[in-house]
């Protein structure tokens, strides 16, 4: 049987992942339009590429959990997890409503500090749950760098 744990941070985790689809279809054509460095060729990989990061920080979670189950401390991490994957995922719908790159960029920052505290507030508690955090706290650089980088590519956006 599988633990009560898992099912509930793995539902809450694919839930809130689902807020990425909040958008208009109309903002998505500004999106569209818009310029992205030569270097962007791995583009079409992202949603596979969050699906996996989210799937560790999900197992990250549950690791964190199970050290110790219903302490403040866990809790506290909890609602961190839960922070960071809901600012992550607002990222999209925020970016787009507002065709606002810099909005994106701001969001990514924060996303990146964001999981960087949690990693190392984790770190204590497992390090393998540390090390599954690794790869948002890589990619959210990536990202963050991404969108900054398309500011300049197009300025009328940013």
């Amino acid at each position: 049987m599988i633990p009560s744990c898992w099912i509930i941070i793995g539902g809450v985790t694919f839930a809130v992942a689902f807020g990425t689809l909040f958008f208009k279809l109309r903002d998505l054509n500004w999106a569209v339009k818009l310029k992205r460095p030569d270097w962007l060729f791995f583009e079409p990989a992202i949603p596979l590429i969050w699906t996996v990061i989210f799937t560790c920080g999900a197992v990250s979670a549950i690791m964190v959990w199970e050290r110790d189950p219903g302490s403040f401390k866990t809790w506290l991490l909890m609602a961190s997890y839960l922070l960071l994957e809901i600012l992550t995922v607002a990222y999209i719908p925020a970016t787009l409503r507002a065709k606002s790159l810099k909005t994106g960029t701001i969001l990514g920052g924060i996303g990146e500090i964001l999981g960087i505290v949690l990693l190392l507030a984790v770190l204590p508690v497992s390090q393998a749950a540390a090390l599954l955090l690794l790869p948002y706290a890589i990619w959210g650089a990536i990202g963050t760098y991404t969108t900054w980088e398309m500011i300049n590519l197009n300025p009328e956006s940013a």
